[in-house]
């Protein structure tokens, strides 16, 4: 949760410098808010699917293939609401759902 701070902290100075520096136009530092708020959403969604395929692996090492497999729906709801709201492309969701039932079915 420190790191997501200190993230928005970074992408807070990130976009008061563009502000001063490259953006003239009301319009264009509008757009440089919204990309910035935009970045902030998308970090959340793939920081939640990064944590839940680096616990699915982790766990698939360790031989826990049974809790490996409990964690699948969890990690296949984030990879598809991830999906539905743009972060990531419809098929990028679908490869690695694929790969990682694949890599865990491959174990047992």
């Amino acid at each position: 949760m420190p790191e997501l701070l200190l993230q928005k902290q970074q992408l807070r100075d990130i976009f008061i410098l563009y502000l001063n520096t490259m953006a003239i136009t009301k319009s264009a530092k509008k757009a440089i808010r919204q990309s910035a708020t935009r970045k902030e959403h998308n970090i959340v969604y793939k920081d939640k699917i990064k944590a839940l395929v680096k616990e699915a692996r982790v766990l698939v090492s360790t031989k826990k293939l049974a809790e490996a497999k409990k964690l699948l729906p969890a990690i296949y709801a984030a990879l598809d609401k991830a999906a539905k709201v743009g972060v990531i492309k419809k098929n990028n969701a679908s490869r690695r759902k694929s790969r990682l039932t694949k890599l865990i079915d491959k174990k047992i």
